[in-house]
Parts: C-alpha cells; sequence; structure tokens
C-alpha cells in the first residue's frame, strides 16, 4: 500500500491501491491492474515493461528500483517470471522491474549493444523513459536504481556503465561484457560488480568469435582492465578469496572515491546463480551512494 497521505494528493496512486493483485504467501505482488503483469506490459512511445511490486510499502524517498534487462532471444515477461531472482529482490522492498528489448533483423529480441552494428535504439533513454513512466505509477527512489543485466543484457549494463556511469547508483551485470572492438576508455567513476560461471562456455571468460557472424565477444578479463583504469584503481587488487563455500571473489577497492570494482565467478555455466540476488543487494546496499546527478534529472 501506498505511503500514508498520499493518496489524496496523486490520484493515480488511489487507483493503484484500489486495484493492485495482493501478493500470494510466497510471493510478489504484481503491477496494478492497468499494466506490468506479465500478460499485460506497460507501453511507451519507445517500448514495454514489466514490473513487479514488493508487499510491503515503500520508505520515505519511495521504492529503491532493480532493473533486469533479459538475455539475447528472451523477454521482460520472462524475467518477472524468475522467481529465483524476483523474489529475493521483492522481499527486500525493491521493485523489480523488466523492460523488453526490440526485435533485431533476426526476429529474435536484443539490446543494442555496442558490437559493431547499428543500433536500433538509444536503450539509456529508453531505460529512463521506462522509469519516469513507473514514476507516475508508484513512488521511486531514483537515488537508489540498481542496474542488472543477464548475457547480451550484461552487456548492454557493461555499455551503458561505460558511456554514462552516473546514469544509475550501480551497476551489477551477470554473465555478459564488451564486444569487440573493446572501447578504448570509460569514464569513471563507477561502481561494478559482475557475477560470471567459470564454465561459461556461451560467453567464455576468454571471448570467443559469434560463428560466422563477424561478431566477436570480448574478453571479460581485459574489460575488468578497462574498468580499472576508469577507476583509477591499484594495479594489485585485494586478495583473491573464496566466498559462499564455492565462489572466487575478486575485488579492487583502492580506487577513485565512489568507486568500486568486484568480480565474482561461480562454478556454473551461462546462468543466474541461485543465490546471486542476495549477493548483488548486500553489495549495493553496503556501497550504496547518491550519485551526483541522479538518473533523468540532469
Amino acid at each position: 500500500m501506498p505511503v500514508p497521505g498520499t493518496l489524496l494528493r496523486c490520484p493515480r496512486l488511489a487507483l493503484l491501491a484500489m486495484t493492485v493483485v495482493l501478493p500470494a504467501a510466497n510471493g510478489p505482488a504484481l503491477a496494478d491492474a492497468d499494466c506490468g503483469s506479465p500478460d499485460a506490459p506497460c507501453t511507451i512511445a519507445n517500448g514495454e515493461y514489466y514490473f513487479a511490486a514488493p508487499a510491503t510499502p515503500p520508505g520515505s524517498r519511495g521504492f529503491p528500483v532493480v532493473i533486469m534487462l533479459h538475455g539475447w532471444a528472451s523477454s521482460g515477461k520472462a524475467a518477472l517470471q524468475d522467481a529465483k531472482s524476483v523474489a529475493p529482490v521483492t522481499a527486500r522492498g525493491y521493485l523489480f522491474v523488466a523492460p523488453n528489448a526490440l526485435p533485431a533483423n533476426t526476429g529474435k529480441r536484443d539490446w543494442s549493444v555496442r558490437d559493431g552494428q547499428p543500433p536500433r535504439r538509444d536503450e539509456r533513454a529508453f531505460l529512463n523513459d521506462v522509469l519516469a513512466d513507473l514514476e507516475g505509477r508508484l513512488p521511486l527512489d531514483r537515488g537508489r536504481v540498481l542496474l542488472t543485466g543477464f548475457s547480451r543484457g550484461g552487456s548492454m549494463v557493461w555499455n551503458i556503465a561505460c558511456e554514462d556511469p552516473e546514469a544509475f547508483a550501480a551497476y551489477a551485470p551477470v554473465a555478459g561484457g564488451f564486444w569487440d572492438p573493446l572501447p578504448g576508455s570509460c569514464k569513471g567513476p563507477v561502481r561494478l560488480f559482475h557475477t560470471h560461471g567459470w564454465g561459461d562456455a556461451t560467453v567464455p571468460l576468454e571471448g570467443r568469435p559469434l560463428g560466422n557472424s563477424g561478431l566477436v565477444q570480448g574478453n571479460i578479463f581485459a574489460g575488468l582492465g578497462i574498468w580499472r583504469k576508469a577507476n583509477l584503481c591499484a594495479s594489485r587488487p585485494a586478495e583473491a578469496r573464496l566466498t559462499n563455500g564455492d565462489r572466487w571473489l575478486r575485488a579492487w577497492e583502492t580506487c577513485a572515491p565512489d568507486s568500486e570494482l568486484r568480480l565474482i565467478l561461480h562454478p556454473g555455466g551461462h546462468s543466474i546463480p541461485p543465490d546471486w540476488a542476495d549477493s548483488a543487494l548486500d553489495w549495493f546496499e553496503a556501497g550504496a551512494r547518491m550519485p551526483g546527478q541522479i538518473a533523468g534529472q540532469r
């Protein structure tokens, strides 16, 4: 339910309070009846998105937000229905937002990743429009927006963080990095927490050519080198260590103010680990910073 006292000031919130779908005993509330549920995406001028709302009311500054960019040929609907990612996010009071990529020339949905192909959409502007539209439905804390994505969605996260690091408070990509040609440099500082499977054969850590397409997935470690330079990190990282039993963590912590760079390798393949959401939010909340320029308010 909305914050007490806000309904009279915001007719849309009053409508939401009457139409919100109550959460199931073990899951989040999925959007209002107007749009956002798996069967009814919210439509804006340049695309579509879905969202799941927590059962708890927002804080005084509104709901913090996690935006998840789906993988190639997938959809925001599929991301919204991934309980292992959505439920931990909404359980901690965050809105889970799942936009749709546009269809590529193959007919499959794909983000406008910087890979040598012409972009089909300004994805940074699209995500800002998603937040603006969502803000008309629910109170948002625009200073606490974590952008994440899986596979090609993760690559899109790397691109946005590189080109506009203050667009979002922090970035947590999974199993996707830069494509060749790698950028010569990135803007900074940035807070970035990358997760990857040691056995990932779809997006291998060392990169690979993608069939006969002429597209080449970039080397993740080479990309991290670009991030280290952008964040002015010391050449030697903090000591690598095991965490959560079977995760390999490397953190570069001696960096520019308001920046952080972490890499988690898990023993699986091309996947989102089941404990990923809580790990990413633990990291996000431990070092949360308010960007000097909040997304959409420049």
